[in-house]
């Protein structure tokens, strides 16, 4: 029986809930307090066998429910504490952040550092901006940076996010190779700091890309007919984290598992509430390889 959404009260202690749970966070941090987790060893690995059969939770809002069945989850690296991931770890858990590489934010901690001459155009999202993807060497100390807080608060692999701005108006005269290079710059920095890079969206280049990163995060394939496009990925063995929006799981998941995603139904705001396709049957294991 499938949970809805939580009723309109409920939507509003979670608001003063993360109120107060960021006040507290900021606190902490500025006494010291923080806790000390060694990181993984290495980026984290995607058994080719098990890509169609991973349980995945994507959480961006209100406070973080580390009790989610999933195997996955997909976080903010900045609202997660290191106790959160440490919490989830010692449940042998496996923990993607998520990094904006081609936009930032104005409320990002590392907004300053972004010179005028990288800004460019309004962003997807209310309140960022792309940037110049050509400036990797004003950009690459920066990112190199946002992937070391994941690395520092325990994450083995990144979905690296805004990989696709040269399809939209950026400010900047950018074309598919600028943006093909850039994102597997940004692949390959991420593996030189031991995190597994993940391919959040740009589905006009995953036939490209594919080779360069070890699993794919889409929103929406099915509604937006898309889903064929990222089977470079499956048939690598490769797993695509896959989200609907809308629509009835009952009928989306059918398309998905038969091109052997892992999928999830989830509100925009990408808050605690999920509700999980069923697991794919045994299948023969793809070929391919999957990353370290």
């Amino acid at each position: 029986m499938r949970i809805g959404p939580p009723s309109p009260r409920v939507g509003r202690a979670s608001r003063r809930l993360l109120r107060l749970l960021v006040a507290l966070t900021l606190l902490t941090t500025a006494h010291g307090c923080r806790a000390v987790v060694t990181p993984p060893g290495a980026p984290t690995p995607w058994p080719p066998g098990q890509a169609r059969h991973w349980r995945w939770q994507w959480q961006l809002t209100g406070p973080l429910d580390t009790t989610v069945e999933a195997d996955v989850f997909l976080l903010d690296p900045v609202r997660t504490t290191s106790t959160e991931t440490a919490a989830l770890r010692g449940r042998d858990r496996r923990l993607v952040c998520q990094v904006g590489v081609g936009a930032y934010a104005r409320t990002d901690p590392d907004a300053d550092r972004y010179p005028p001459e990288v800004g460019g155009a309004a962003g997807r999202s209310p309140g960022t901006r792309w940037v110049d993807v050509r400036r990797w060497d004003v950009l690459e100390p920066i990112l190199a940076d946002r992937l070391r807080l994941c690395r520092g608060k325990g994450f083995g692999a990144v979905a690296l996010a805004d990989t696709d701005g040269y399809a939209h108006p950026t400010g900047f005269d950018l074309d598919f190779d600028d943006q093909l290079r850039f994102n597997r710059r940004a692949a390959a920095l991420a593996r030189s700091l031991e995190l597994s890079p993940g391919l959040l969206g740009d589905v006009a280049q995953v036939t490209a890309l594919a080779p360069d990163f070890d699993f794919a995060v889409n929103e929406e394939c099915v509604r937006l007919r898309q889903c064929a496009k990222l089977l470079p990925f499956a048939d690598a063995g490769k797993p695509v984290f896959h989200v609907e929006y809308t629509g009835d799981p009952d009928e989306f998941c059918v398309t998905t598992l038969g091109y052997g995603f892992a999928s999830i139904q989830k509100r925009r705001e990408l808050d605690a509430w999920r509700d999980a396709c069923p697991d794919a049957p045994p299948a023969p294991e793809r070929g391919g390889t999957s990353g370290p």
